[in-house]
């Protein structure tokens, strides 16, 4: 067989990837940290049940795609606090004048 007489592979040339080190600017942004923002956001201030369990969600996903630690961790922090508020006021507030039960 002649085929590794032929092999114009070299394996002592062969390096294993190193990926290149990536400023924190530069990652691409993280728009289901962003989206939980707002969905909890909306949750609180228009009282919608079904925005802060979307807020809850999209925290849920961004923590586990997190690649900045510091500042992701600042953006989901704030995104289930807005969450969690917008649950608190929709579940234990008394019901506003006006509306059903």
């Amino acid at each position: 067989m002649s085929t590794q007489a032929n092999d114009p592979r070299q394996p002592s040339a062969a390096k294993p990837f190193v990926s290149p080190p990536v400023n924190p600017q530069d990652l691409p942004v993280d728009y289901s940290g962003f989206i939980a923002v707002v969905f909890g956001i909306a949750g609180v201030m228009f009282r919608y049940k079904l925005s802060s369990w979307l807020a809850i969600i999209f925290c849920a996903q961004s923590l586990a795609n997190m690649r900045n630690i510091e500042n992701d961790l600042k953006q989901i922090s704030m995104a289930m606090m807005f969450a969690i508020m917008g649950l608190v006021t929709n579940y234990l507030s008394p019901t506003r004048p006006g509306t059903k039960s």
